[in-house]
C-alpha cells in the first residue's frame, strides 16, 4: 500500500481506527471519515506524526448522501487517484424481533447498508476512469449466520454481503475488485459493553479461545485492499478465529 490512497469510513474507533494505523504503517496516503471532528484532528496529528504519512479528513454522516457526494468531489479534485475504499462504517442497535421500531429498522440500514452502496457508487465512477482499484467492505459474522435479537443488524450486514457479490460482478471488467470481511468476535467498544456472562458465552464459540482484535481484521482489509489480493474478488472473508468452522 505504499503511496497508495485510501479512504476509510468510520476510522475514528475500532476496526476503522486500526486500519488507519496499519496502513499508515505502509505509508499509504490516508483519507479517513468519521462524524467527530475532533476525533479526526487528533487521529491525523497522531499518524502524520508517528509515521510521516499524508492524512486527509472528511467529517460527514455516512448517512447523507449529499455529503457522500461531495466527499468523492473533494478527492477527485485534491488526490485525483482513489486506490481503495474501505465501507467500514456501521452501527448495533439490537432488539428482539417483537420490539423492532421503524426507526431502528431505517436508520440500522441507512448506515450499514444504503451508505455502502451510495460509496461504492461515487467510489467505482473514479475507478472506472483509472481502470484500477479495490473496494473491501466491512460485514460481519451476523450477517452470515444471524443471532437472537439481531434481525436487523444481521439484515443490514447480509445485504453488505449481498452487494459485495453483485458490484464484484460489475466492476471485474473495469479492474476494479470489491471484496468483504466478516469479522466475529473482536475486541471493540461494542464487545466491552457486553455482560461477562454473554462475554464468556462468545468466548466459548471460539475454536482459537479468545477474542480477535481489531489489528487482525485490519490486517485483512489491508490485504483485500493491496496488490497482494490482486486477483481476488468477490470474497467474503471471515476473521473470527474459527467461530464458525
Amino acid at each position: 500500500m505504499t503511496r497508495k490512497s485510501i479512504f476509510i469510513t468510520g476510522a475514528t474507533k475500532g476496526i476503522g481506527y486500526a486500519t488507519a494505523v496499519q496502513a499508515a504503517k505502509q505509508q499509504s496516503t490516508l483519507i479517513l471519515n468519521g462524524r467527530s471532528e475532533k476525533r479526526l484532528q487528533e487521529i491525523k496529528e497522531e499518524l502524520e506524526s508517528l509515521y510521516g504519512v499524508v492524512v486527509h479528513i472528511l467529517n460527514y454522516d455516512v448517512c447523507d448522501v449529499e455529503s457522500i457526494k461531495k466527499a468523492f468531489m473533494w478527492i477527485k479534485k485534491n488526490i485525483g487517484q482513489l486506490d481503495a475504499v474501505v465501507n467500514n462504517a456501521g452501527i448495533v442497535d439490537d432488539a428482539l424481533l417483537g420490539m423492532v421500531n421503524e426507526k431502528q429498522v431505517s436508520h440500522t440500514l441507512a448506515v450499514n447498508t444504503e451508505a455502502v452502496i451510495y460509496h461504492m457508487q461515487y467510489a467505482s465512477r473514479l475507478m472506472m476512469k483509472q481502470k484500477s482499484g479495490t473496494i473491501v467492505n466491512v460485514s460481519s459474522i451476523i450477517g452470515r449466520f444471524g443471532n437472537v435479537g439481531q434481525t436487523v443488524y444481521s439484515a443490514s450486514k447480509a445485504a453488505v454481503i449481498g452487494a459485495t457479490y453483485s458490484a464484484a460482478k460489475e466492476l471485474a471488467p473495469y479492474n476494479i475488485r470489491v471484496n468483504a470481511v466478516a469479522p466475529g468476535f473482536i475486541e471493540t467498544d461494542m464487545t466491552k459493553q457486553l455482560s461477562q456472562e454473554k462475554y464468556e458465552q462468545r468466548l466459548s464459540e471460539i475454536k482459537m479461545g479468545r477474542i480477535g482484535a481489531a489489528e487482525e481484521v485490519a490486517n485483512v482489509i489491508l490485504f483485500l485492499a493491496s496488490d497482494y489480493s490482486s486477483y481476488v474478488t468477490g470474497q467474503v472473508i471471515g476473521v473470527d478465529g474459527g467461530m464458525v468452522i
